[in-house]
């Protein structure tokens, strides 16, 4: 029921602006308003079946002739049916297409002026009026039917707004009933409410705009004093309290009539119109207008939600700031747990003690061994724990003479020895494993610490917000037919700056949409993410200071011959901040063992590269977690991260072989170190920062590669020889030379990657 009586309302909502509009002129001698409104409103998603009725309606009844039945039918037609057309073959109506029908739909109304002897000057003005505001037309609902009264009007739409305006008085000029005029009652009600919500200057402006709507249709300027003085009494009695501009309105007017005679006839019909708009403008609840006020106070709304953006990235700068001790200390007391190993002497030691008190408590030698000869059956005795923790157990014949002379129980003994060592040793691993659990999570506490203290210290400064540029954005977007709702301008740190928009979801993908930005911005902006805003139809679109350089990459794989899996592991990320990682893992040997490996590895430093976590903290942790497997199976690490906004890349690696920067004018090497990932718990990689160019390329590859050309020399002089740009077919150049070197055979799995720095 609610929304049949909406679309009724509307319907009678478009009759009476149609009726207006076709009573609207220049001069009263062109007439393009009605019919160019109707082509807009159509174009801006209102229903065309309540828009066809309700301008054969309005425009018959302003004009009820056989001629303008015809015209008025003839342009209802030339809309309609291609509308419905473009529906049936799903193709959606472009703009010009629009202007194209709405020239046509005149054919027959053009046909009576050429028959009526018109001046052709005059059709061809009357066109070329229409088609201008059909455009102000479609740029101020287009927009505002999609927004509502979300958010504020652009420059473009209020001057938009300001010629609809004109062109609606123009038509209210001409509309009376027994000399009561609906013009000023429009203009009276408008008036006192732009006053009342936008101040006296913006209700000033807005009766001289109306009144211009009458010098333009009739070339009468009768209603220039009235409006502006009815404004200006406003503005001067202007409270809180509405009355009073109710008050000084009525008594302008009154002025007007009876004092200066400023109408032709003046009476109580006459009054009437300004008696009513102003009994309606008191009786309105203030909601209504605390509602329309948003469309001019939206900037100091934004202001408050800038405001408490900055307070609320303030306490979180804080949050973050105290969490991250928290975890530093929790670090502190995790390796204060951390057991520190016996030495040798202190392991020999406890398990001689031990010996001693089990196997030769009891004996009748013991006090001869022990006293007599103490220094010498220790000596002994710490040589066969020696054995037994380097070999494992001990025999018969690891016994000494000495003491198989002197000892009858040396059976005993050799049983005792393997079975406390044995125990010492699992002991001893299951505490070093403990010890590592610690230090691991001691490393994940001080690294969650250190990234909590990095994001304290983004969130730390004041974001400064461009209301100029966001104005200037939303005006030049409308101009270039993107409907931006609003817009957000803010420097995220000294190079980077942020815009978010919200547009159309048929916007996002138009490439004028980022060259605007770029231009408003003063540096170019690409897209970094987009999705759907809280509103249907809406999309948010998120723009950035594009980075300073941009990469591409190709990579090039080879099982080893005879092998159906590949040891070898890659991975290409794209981090936060502009930044990529390209990974090679190589697992020990070759087949599906050494894969999982290095794919294990590779997963655990792809995540903690995404998590944000330090090189160092990475490969540390990743190092540990895979000791503890104590499976002998290891594998290298070659990581290169590329900072797109400085161009510095950062070379880490364990084990790994050495990679290269191709120059322009050279190829530099960077030398493999550090031990491979998994083989000690300390094991530290070797990091190295490398500053780009624009045309650099970087190779990375596995051991497979870099072992088929001999030396690093080799390889470099053989990268030097490639001509291709081509980062795909440049590290397919470089396996297939591998291959060749080893006559068509791989040796080893075969990763090569390679990345273009432009």
């Amino acid at each position: 029921m609610k929304t049949k009586l909406f679309y009724f309302a509307q319907f009678l909502g478009f009759i009476i602006l149609f009726y207006v509009l076709s009573l609207a002129s220049v001069a009263g001698i062109i007439f393009p308003f009605a019919f160019s409104m109707f082509f807009a409103l159509a174009w801006a998603n209102q229903k065309v079946w309540i828009l066809s009725p309700a301008y054969l309606i309005g425009s018959i009844c302003a004009y009820p002739t056989l001629q303008n039945a015809i015209c008025a039918l003839a342009t209802v037609l030339v809309l309609v049916l291609p509308y419905y057309i473009h529906i049936m073959c799903k193709k959606g109506m472009k703009k010009w297409e629009l202007f194209v029908y709405l020239a046509i739909s005149q054919s027959a109304s053009i046909t009576f002026q050429v028959l009526g002897g018109l001046n052709p000057i005059l059709i061809v003005v009357n066109m070329i009026t229409a088609l201008l505001f059909c455009y102000v037309a479609i740029s101020f609902f287009e927009p505002l039917l999609l927004r509502k009264s979300a958010f504020k009007f652009s420059n473009f739409e209020i001057v938009c707004s300001a010629i609809l305006l004109v062109a609606f008085s123009a038509g209210l000029d001409n509309f009376y009933f027994y000399n009561f005029s609906f013009l000023k009652l429009f203009a009276c009600f408008i008036i006192l409410v732009f006053n009342y919500i936008a101040g006296a200057r913006m209700g000033i402006l807005v009766s001289s705009i109306m009144a211009l709507g009458t010098l333009i249709s009739s070339n009468n300027p009768i209603y220039f004093a009235p409006l502006i003085l009815w404004a200006l009494f406003a503005g001067v009695f202007s409270t809180k309290y509405r009355i009073f501009s109710v008050a000084g309105v009525i008594v302008a007017e009154l002025i007007c009539g009876f004092y200066f005679n400023t109408y032709y006839s003046y009476g109580i019909i006459e009054c009437l119109p300004v008696l009513i708009s102003s009994l309606i403008f008191f009786f309105l609840p203030s909601k209504w207008y605390q509602e329309v006020k948003i469309l001019f106070t939206s900037n100091s709304q934004n202001l408050a939600v800038k405001n408490l953006i900055n307070r609320n990235r303030e306490i979180l700068h804080r949050r973050l700031d105290n969490l991250s001790e928290v975890f530093f200390e929790m670090n502190s007391v995790f390796k204060r747990l951390i057991k520190s190993e016996m030495s040798p002497e202190q392991v020999k030691e406890m398990l001689y003690n031990e010996i001693r008190s089990t196997i030769c408590k009891n004996c009748s030698e013991e006090k001869h061994c022990h006293r007599t000869f103490s220094a010498d059956t220790k000596k002994v005795f710490e040589e066969m724990i020696t054995i037994a923790l380097e070999k494992g157990r001990i025999t018969i014949l690891d016994l000494p003479s000495y003491l198989v002379s002197r000892c009858g129980k040396g059976n005993m003994l050799i049983s005792e020895i393997n079975t406390l060592t044995s125990q010492y040793r699992n002991y001893s691993q299951l505490v070093g494993n403990v010890d590592t659990s610690k230090l691991l999570i001691s490393d994940q506490l001080s690294g969650v610490a250190g990234l909590m203290r990095e994001l304290a210290s983004e969130v730390e400064p004041i974001l400064t917000f461009d209301n100029s540029k966001e104005d200037k954005l939303i005006d030049e977007l409308a101009f270039n037919n993107i409907a931006c709702t609003d817009a957000v301008v803010y420097d995220k740190d000294a190079r980077t700056m942020v815009v978010s928009l919200i547009v159309r979801d048929e916007d996002v993908e138009k490439t004028r949409l980022q060259s605007v930005v770029s231009k408003i911005c003063g540096s170019k902006m690409a897209i970094f993410e987009s999705y759907p805003s809280s509103r249907a139809g809406l999309t948010t679109v998120n723009l950035k200071t594009a980075p300073r350089f941009d990469c591409i990459f190709g990579i090039a794989l080879q099982n080893k011959s005879g092998s159906s899996l590949s040891g070898d592991c890659h991975s290409i990320e794209r981090l936060d901040g502009d930044k990529f990682m390209f990974a090679i893992c190589d697992g020990m040997g070759s087949g599906g063992e050494a894969h999982d490996k290095a794919e294990t590895a590779i997963g655990l430093v792809e995540n903690f590269y995404k998590a944000g976590f330090d090189n160092e903290i990475i490969l540390s942790s990743v190092n540990k977690l895979l000791n503890l497997e104590k499976d002998e199976m290891f594998s290298t690490i070659d990581i290169c991260v590329v900072d797109l906004k400085s161009g510095i890349a950062d070379f880490v690696k364990m084990g790994a072989t050495s990679s290269f920067v191709r120059r322009e004018d050279g190829c530099e090497i960077l030398e493999s170190g550090a031990l491979p990932i998994g083989v000690i718990q300390e094991a530290k990689p070797l990091i190295k920062k490398v500053v780009l160019s624009e045309k650099d390329f970087i190779v990375i590859s596995s051991d497979g590669v870099n072992d088929a050309f001999g030396s690093d020399k080799d390889y470099r002089d053989f990268l030097l020889t490639i001509k291709t740009t081509n980062p795909q077919e440049y590290a397919q150049a470089i396996v297939d030379k591998a291959l060749a070197n080893n006559n068509g055979y791989a040796v080893d799995d075969m990763t090569c990657l390679v990345v273009k720095i432009f």
